[in-house]
């Protein structure tokens, strides 16, 4: 597989029920761009502002019911559309909604195509996705196709053929496409971003980040992931299928697309043993869940190198009996963060960590904006901790108001083509890979994502 620019996929497989789909739109928005012969950048892309901000939403099985609440409380956003394979979802929403006095959206439900229109619908300028992980490039292809700005739940294209096809429909249809990496918005992450910013740990090196929750239980149970999405995935592939969660602010820390760039990685997978034990516990030996024989393994571990030197590495374990942890650490040439839980060592104390009272201090002078502005209403309306909220207000705002996003499609695609570059390296036996530049160049003079606030 060749690793420049991608011709779009013409079809791709939908899973939990849904049918095939074709990449061909049919949306009259794609004659709204004659004669384009090359796409532009979307590094710092603007679009029109949108003051009165409509979002129509794809899925609310897990994710979705908690886009919608916090979607609803922001000033100058409606949510005009819901979609879902199944009425009872919608109905659930579309209720929540009136009951809280809002325009009372467009349901779309029962065939796996209804939300093509959703999509379609002139109605939405935003389209939320909330679906099952194959579900979000083809999606949200056909969202851009159909002039609509859009944003994704993680990863956003499990193969670097989406990768591609995300920043090209992108930039042909000059529409945002954000992957919606709430662990950006964390508290402690956005205290690191802006240390980072101003120099606390001096010059980066390294950064660690991870994906560690235990959810055996969840992906093995008949009644979770729709179909049990999550768990044929853990049956056909190895490497690191959910690499964004830890990766992303530590990409942010570094200014990754902006300042330097992905080179190569290597990337190896202990063998599969927790699944499989736990499937025997819950169903017996003999049941379809304990016989699958799944390629994941339990721990799997990549080491990314940059343009410019630094490392980073990426872990992810979903099936061992292990506190929840993303790791989050960045070292530099003055110092050390490292959460769960969150430590500081800043020269010249750097030979142990900071005492609780001192590190407080540090919280409480580093504290992002976004946080000290916004931090009570995050608390308030919930969503791991407030994190959730503040990307969805960060992210209203920016489109309200023309700004370019915090994160754009090259992010989208630069941190979920891990998916299948970790793989690739473990088949063959942790070999380096090269890391697509999807950027183009554009990463030598992008800016760096400032220290923001609404």
């Amino acid at each position: 597989m060749q690793l420049d620019r991608r011709s779009f996929i013409k079809g791709a497989v939908m899973v939990g029920g849904a049918a095939g789909l074709a990449a061909g739109s049919g949306c009259e928005s794609m004659k709204m761009f004659p004669g384009i012969s090359s796409p532009g950048s979307m590094m710092g892309f603007r679009a029109a502002p949108v003051p009165e901000l409509r979002v129509g939403i794809i899925g609310v099985g897990m994710r979705g019911p908690g886009a919608v609440r916090r979607l609803s409380s922001i000033d100058g956003v409606q949510i005009t559309g819901i979609s879902d394979l199944f009425e009872d979802r919608v109905d659930r929403q579309v209720k929540k909604l009136k009951e809280l006095g809002g325009v009372t959206p467009d349901r779309y439900f029962g065939s796996p195509q209804e939300w093509r229109r959703l999509c379609e619908s002139d109605k939405n300028d935003l389209i939320y996705i909330t679906s099952p992980w194959l579900c979000h490039t083809p999606m949200a292809v056909y969202a851009m196709q159909c002039g609509k700005h859009v944003v994704t739940e993680v990863p956003a294209a499990m193969t670097l053929d989406e990768c591609w096809e995300l920043v090209e429909t992108a930039e042909v249809t000059r529409k945002h496409c954000m992957m919606l990496e709430n662990c950006c918005y964390g508290s402690n992450e956005m205290t690191m971003l802006n240390m980072c910013r101003r120099g606390v740990l001096g010059q980066l090196v390294h950064g660690e980040a991870a994906y560690i929750h235990d959810l055996r239980k969840l992906k093995l149970s008949r009644t979770g992931y729709q179909g049990q999405w999550r768990l044929k995935w853990s049956i056909e592939h190895t490497g690191n299928p959910y690499p964004t969660h830890g990766l992303g602010p530590i990409c942010q820390y570094m200014n990754i697309n902006r300042g330097d760039r992905f080179e190569y990685l290597t990337s190896i997978s202990s063998a599969e043993f927790g699944l499989s034990l736990k499937a025997k516990e819950l169903y017996g030996e003999d049941s379809p869940e304990a016989t699958s024989g799944f390629k994941l393994g339990d721990m799997n571990t990549t080491v990314i190198k940059t343009y410019r030197g630094r490392t980073i590495m990426v872990q992810h374990n979903t099936t061992s009996p292990r506190p929840y942890s993303r790791i989050n650490t960045i070292s530099g040439t003055k110092g050390i963060m490292s959460d769960y839980p969150l430590r500081a060592a800043i020269e010249p104390h750097h030979h142990k960590w900071m005492k609780d009272a001192d590190l407080e201090a540090l919280k409480k002078e580093y504290i992002h904006p976004l946080w000290d502005k916004n931090g009570a209403a995050a608390k308030k309306s919930g969503g791991h901790g407030g994190m959730d909220f503040l990307m969805d207000l960060r992210l209203c705002h920016c489109i309200q108001n023309g700004l370019p996003l915090d994160m754009d499609v090259y992010d989208a695609a630069l941190w979920s083509s891990i998916c299948e570059l970790s793989e690739r390296s473990v088949l063959s036996k942790g070999d380096s890979v090269k890391v697509p530049d999807f950027t183009r160049g554009g990463w030598k003079t992008a800016e760096p994502l400032g220290i923001v606030s609404v």
